[in-house]
């Protein structure tokens, strides 16, 4: 499989470049903004797999051709399993079977569904997985003794394997839209998730048969886990020996993001690697120990169907996760080359690798784990050359090699990927790759066998894999809280990544090769990307989406203000976590010198304490006589002060003034919310208005005409009809009216009348739902708008189009 070819220049079929041509076939047709049709697709797939079988020069188009058609087809079928428009919204009675170990949170049970592929009641959704919830009951509605029950059976019945019939009501997956956060929408393509919904009636819902299956028993070998081993570490002997994150909490992922370590804390393509190569070495020791036994099976193939046997039955343990699935494909093409005794070349059998992921699920391209796991192999291969040098220095040396070669190699990817990146990783996996994967998890697997076998033997072996893993966790919790922790960076442009890359390579090259010093300058676009700041006497405002709330971050040329901080539910989600913070630090924002809290309602307020955590701010205003915010216990922490009408500053030359409320108006939510006036040096102003009904909009034209005119202007109540009164749009003279609204939200905002009145007065409406993260800059010439969605657009984008 030599990728040098014949003397005529051919080129092997799946040999290193034909993976990389497929490779980037696949992502190219990923990053379309629309596919083509099936009929093209599919005619390009069948010519491009004509020439890579029987092309000779030009079998690397045919494979690029071939990589683009076959990543658009299942795009295509993926989208086309999504749920129909019409069934948005209806209650919906579906059976089928729980996939996977759900997730049990405070307020709800989050679990996969796969609808049974007879199901007659509704056959638009025959076969296809669903994200469901099941949320505990609200105590304002309904039996409460009888849903609270059901909502406890849920808990302990909805078991990995058993069968339901559910009453849902169900969307197509929808996500939020920002800067540095993750894309729900391209992760429901790429696991195939045709719809998201929760449980309707749970008094209507009826178990049909109970838990069964993989899944199943993964559930009760990790209950096992919990009940034998009493130390809060048991979470992690869970996630090591089977797969099972769902202990894990927030915390715990900071620690392990901050260390460098997520790669390592759930079963890895490593971990399956060292397990298939363990029984290889037992039967190979058997056979070595009874040679008779060669006589019906040569000990090559004896040891090569037992590492192939047992890490499928590791990848099966781990729910044959994607890393898993890649390292057992691998393992697979080294035990056939044996069988066959044909030698195979390492990188030989990573093209093949890639190429038999690339064909199975070529959607697999959008998980971050391809690129780090294909990418840190390659780099090693490259690098790190075998030498058949033996003894231990030489493999030390090896082992901090190729941490050297990891940490730089795979550093463009992490940034690109994560928007971040760990000094402590390099020296934090020193450390934790030896002692977790040579003793954590080989205690924790042997505890599995021998329950499995045995219920009940295993019990000592766990206990001793949580006192392992014990010992080291410490020092990687504090790594987690040094400088030496998470180095959180601006999204960069399009060009950094290759740049980077360019330079990894250029610095890993052999001893001798001048100007790597060089090679650090290519990093610069990287590591420190151009943030485009507001010149003196301008700012951008930026509301982000978070969904049915509200957050606006202001910036000038060196100041940072956010106005209100999104919603937080009791099920879990935070846009204050999950969308708030990850957008500041994507933008680039180090510090918050001001935030304001517009009136005390959960959509504008909730996100407080997880924005305060990040991103601490010098001085918060809320309207007088609104309780704080802040978490319980962390009041006295923050500086605060009432926002009232006339309180102004000015930063970098631009003027910031509250227009409202005005001195001793009473608290009375959404009409005490702190309205917002910012103006540039040239004179252009936005405005932001919180939730102010249309009483106090008639009221701030009475009191100050002048101060309502701006050119934006942050819709008041995210649209709804009983704001957006028409003297105050007029008065307004707005080109440009954001709205933040969340799809699908039970109020129905933006109100089509609402919208109506600021089109009739001649402004252009946006709203986030259909943009995502909306950013304006206001200065010195036009406005310039940019919406999240346009810029990046993808041909997973969900949207739906607001009145």
């Amino acid at each position: 499989m030599d990728d040098s070819g014949d003397p005529q220049g051919r080129v092997a079929p799946f040999g290193l470049a034909a993976a990389a041509a497929l490779l980037c076939g696949v992502a190219a047709s990923l990053q379309l903004p629309v596919l083509p049709s099936v009929w093209a697709l599919a005619s390009a797939f069948f010519g491009g797999a004509l020439l890579w079988i029987c092309g000779r020069r030009l079998r690397l188009p045919g494979v690029l051709v071939c990589g683009l058609a076959l990543a658009g087809l299942h795009a295509s079928l993926s989208m086309a399993l999504r749920l129909p428009a019409a069934l948005e919204g209806q209650d919906l009675v579906v059976a089928g079977q729980v996939v996977d170990l759900p997730q049990v949170e405070p307020g709800r049970v989050a679990f996969r569904f796969r609808v049974d592929r007879n199901e007659a009641q509704t056959k638009a959704l025959r076969g296809r997985l669903l994200q469901l919830s099941w949320y505990a009951p609200r105590k304002q509605r309904g039996d409460h003794a009888g849903v609270d029950a059901q909502f406890g059976r849920a808990q302990r019945t909805l078991l990995p394997g058993s069968r339901w019939r559910l009453p849902l009501r169900l969307r197509a997956p929808r996500g939020l839209r920002n800067p540095g956060t993750i894309d729900t929408e391209k992760r429901a393509l790429a696991a195939r998730i045709a719809a998201t919904g929760y449980v309707r009636d749970p008094l209507a819902a009826q178990q049909l048969a109970p838990a069964l299956g993989i899944d199943a028993w993964r559930w009760r070998m990790s209950a096992r886990i919990a009940n034998a081993v009493a130390s809060p570490s048991s979470r992690f002997v869970r996630a090591l020996a089977l797969g099972d994150t769902r202990g894990l909490d927030d915390a715990d992922w900071t620690t392990l993001r901050a260390a460098g370590l997520t790669h390592l804390i759930a079963i890895s393509g490593f971990h399956v690697a060292m397990v298939a190569g363990f029984i290889a070495l037992l039967v190979a020791g058997l056979w070595w120990l009874l040679p008779t036994l060669g006589k019906h099976v040569p000990r090559i193939h004896a040891a090569a169907i037992a590492a192939l046997l047992g890490a499928a039955g590791y990848a099966a343990v781990a729910g044959f996760a994607l890393p898993t699935v890649r390292t057992l494909l691998m393992i697979g093409l080294v035990a056939l080359a044996r069988l066959l005794r044909r030698a195979q070349r390492a990188s030989d059998a990573l093209a093949l690798v890639a190429i038999a992921v690339l064909l199975v699920d070529p959607l697999s391209v959008v998980a971050p784990g391809f690129w780090l796991s294909f990418g840190g192999v390659a780099w090693l291969l490259w690098c790190l050359p075998g030498n058949g040098e033996r003894g231990w220095r030489v493999q030390l040396r090896g082992f901090f090699s190729a941490q050297a070669v990891a940490t730089i190699g795979l550093l463009p990817l992490t940034v690109m990927l994560f928007g971040q990146a760990s000094l402590a990783g390099p020296l934090a996996n020193m450390v934790a790759i030896p002692w977790w994967s040579l003793v954590v998890v080989p205690l924790a697997l042997l505890g599995t066998a021998l329950d499995a076998a045995w219920p009940g033997v295993g019990a000592w072996s766990w206990q001793l894999a949580a006192w392992a893993f014990d010992l080291a966790w410490p020092g990687f919790q504090w790594l987690g809280r040094s400088p030496l922790s998470l180095w959180w960076l601006p999204e960069p442009g399009w060009y950094a990544v290759p740049l980077a890359l360019l330079a990894s390579v250029w610095l890993l090259l052999p001893r001798g090769i001048p100007g790597k010093p060089l090679a650090l300058l290519l990093w610069l676009p990287l590591l420190w990307p151009s943030l485009h700041l507001p010149r003196t006497g301008e700012f951008e405002l930026v509301v982000l989406d978070v969904g049915q709330g509200l957050s606006v971050l202001v910036r000038t040329s060196s100041r940072n203000l956010l106005y209100d901080m999104g919603p937080a539910k009791p099920d879990g989600f935070d846009a204050g976590a999950s969308a708030v913070v990850p957008a500041l630090h994507a933008l680039g924002v180090h510090r918050l010198d001001r935030a304001v809290v517009s009136h005390g309602d959960n959509d504008h307020a909730g996100g407080y304490p997880a924005v305060m955590q990040g991103f601490p701010a010098g001085l918060t205003w809320f309207p007088q006589g609104m309780r704080s915010p802040a978490a319980p216990g962390t009041q006295s922490q923050y500086r605060t002060q009432a926002c009232r009408v006339g309180i102004g500053w000015r930063w970098d030359g631009v003027a910031f003034r509250f227009l409202h409320p005005p001195d001793y108006f009473p608290y009375f939510g959404n009409e005490s919310s702190c309205v917002l006036r910012v103006q540039a040096a040239n004179g252009a102003s936005a405005l932001v208005t919180g939730d102010i009904p249309d009483v106090i909009e008639r009221a701030l034209v009475w009191r100050d005409l002048a101060s309502v005119r701006s050119e934006v202007v942050v819709v008041a109540h995210h649209g709804s009809k009983g704001s957006s009164d028409p003297d105050f749009v007029a008065a307004t003279g707005a080109r440009l009216a954001l709205i933040s609204a969340g799809y699908g939200n039970r109020f129905n905002h933006p109100n089509p009348l609402a919208v109506a009145r600021w089109r009739n007065a001649g402004a252009q409406v946006a709203t986030t739902l259909d943009t995502g993260a909306q950013r304006v800059h206001l200065g010195v010439g036009e406005i310039a708008f940019e919406a999240e969605r346009e810029r990046r657009p993808r041909l997973w984008d969900a949207r739906r189009r607001s009145p």
